[in-house]
């Protein structure tokens, strides 16, 4: 009997466009979970766990918002602050993944782009129930520092994808209303219409 053949969009590494990109994002965002849960229930050295916990986040996050995002879903994001106001500004970035034959862009991989979002929603989930787990037991509050910091690591770097993905999506809606002046010019008028009734 034939083994059935994985399509677009299954949960299968094998149907990567980048599997090693995919598998190291893999790794960086189960590492740091796997060794807080293990080296607090191995160890109670709580100085050697939260640091390289910490190390592990630092690099999930480094790669997530550097490699992985750009490579699996064409998307970044970073934060300027300018020097004489102190003022902050985020700045999304995404590449053309429509795979269009004007854009000359490949398209993106279902397979890829499920295994990011799953895994980029799943990690603050997780941590979060670590952290109601951490409250209710209360052995040792000081290991909740520890999942605080994770938490913001995990929660920023999944907003800040989230509002990139929106502003790729509306400027992507932006720019196809702009080329194809039928859906523009129904948008206006309808636009028109209600303000003048």
């Amino acid at each position: 009997m034939e083994q059935p053949q994985p399509r677009a969009g299954d949960l299968s590494w094998r149907l990567s466009s980048h599997p090693i990109t995919l598998l190291s994002f893999l790794g960086f965002r189960i590492s740091s979970l796997l060794f807080y849960l293990l080296g607090s229930i191995i160890t109670r050295n709580f100085i050697l766990v939260f640091i390289i916990t910490i190390l592990l986040l630092a690099a999930d996050f480094y790669y997530l918002k550097n490699i992985a995002g750009r490579r699996l879903v064409g998307l970044r994001w970073w934060n300027e602050v300018e020097g004489a106001s102190g003022d902050s500004h985020w700045i999304f970035e995404s590449q053309d993944r429509s795979g269009s034959a004007e854009s000359g862009a490949p398209s993106q991989n279902a397979t890829d782009k499920r295994f990011f979002w799953l895994a980029l929603y799943a990690q603050p989930a997780l941590w979060v129930v670590l952290a109601i787990v951490s409250v209710v037991r209360l052995l040792n509050p000081i290991w909740l520092s520890l999942i605080v910091i994770a938490l913001i690591l995990t929660i920023t770097n999944t907003l800040a994808f989230s509002r990139c993905d929106k502003f790729s999506q509306a400027s992507s809606l932006a720019s196809s209303a702009m080329y194809s002046g039928g859906m523009a010019r129904n948008l206006a008028g309808g636009l028109f219409s209600r303000l003048f009734r």
